[in-house]
């Protein structure tokens, strides 16, 4: 019989010695990475106690810009900034809601973290458009109908609100249908559409109903003014009539396509 061929045995030998025995890490590597591991313990830590432990990225001072009306000192009281506080743990969504809760004067407020050691307040403050009288002093409504501030002196050149609306008879359902703030938010509407000019000179908007607005200037000229709508159309067309009838005290807009103007 003949032998086993080379390629056999070979076979057989591989069978008989089993799998090749798993490799296993050296001391080395193995010393390597429990070096880095510690290492990133030690840095982690290190950073942790920074940022909360350390005196230096603590809260020392706050700063504020925008101001007009407001004072950065009334900014700051109302922001009640932790000082001293790790500059990390700042709220800084509820410095910003605690000053449009406290402050209702504030239009927008950015509160930020300017390291290392303080914390910016920019705040923009409420414009007021149109004056409320009340019991000697006056309510300030900004260009969105919000009543954010009562003053004791009048700021120049904002026109005063008159609510003249019947609650009985007719105007009743008027007033059932629009109600107050409606009214408010549509005189404002009317400002804001004013010709720079007009605006200016307009001392009084009167409000009798929803669609009868009218605007008193400084110099005692009346102006019909309708409703709140069509506004750049009835700018225009005040404008054109001023100019071409610079006598008349009475102007009417309330059509803009159809402007109307008299001497009495």
């Amino acid at each position: 019989m003949a032998g086993s061929t080379t390629a056999q045995r070979g076979e057989r030998q591989r069978e008989s010695s089993g799998p090749p025995p798993a490799r296993r890490f050296g001391k080395p590597r193995l010393r390597v990475i429990v070096i880095l591991v510690a290492a990133v313990v030690l840095l982690g830590a290190g950073a942790t106690w920074v940022l909360y432990g350390s005196a230096w990225l603590r809260v020392d001072h706050v700063s504020v810009t925008g101001t007009r009306v407001l004072t950065p000192a009334e900014v700051r009281d109302a922001a009640a900034v932790p000082v001293g506080a790790p500059m990390v743990s700042v709220d800084i969504p509820g410095i910003e809601a605690r000053l449009r809760r406290k402050l209702p004067r504030i239009d927008t407020v950015e509160a930020f973290r300017s390291w290392p050691r303080g914390i910016g307040l920019k705040v923009t403050e409420r414009t007021p458009v149109l004056l409320i009288p009340k019991g000697g002093n006056f309510i300030e409504v900004d260009d969105e109908g919000v009543r954010f501030a009562t003053v004791s002196q009048a700021p120049n050149a904002v026109p005063m609100l008159e609510l003249s609306v019947s609650r009985t008879g007719s105007g009743a359902a008027g007033f059932r249908r629009f109600g107050t703030d409606r009214l408010v938010r549509e005189a404002v509407r009317v400002a804001g559409d004013l010709p720079d000019a007009v605006a200016q000179r307009t001392r009084t908007v009167q409000v009798r109903s929803y669609d009868t607005i009218s605007l008193e200037l400084a110099d005692g000229r009346v102006v019909a003014w309708g409703s709140g709508e069509d506004g750049r159309a009835k700018a225009r067309a005040l404008t054109a009539l001023m100019k071409a009838a610079p006598g008349a005290r009475h102007f009417d807009v309330s059509v803009p396509t159809a402007p109307a103007s008299s001497r009495s």
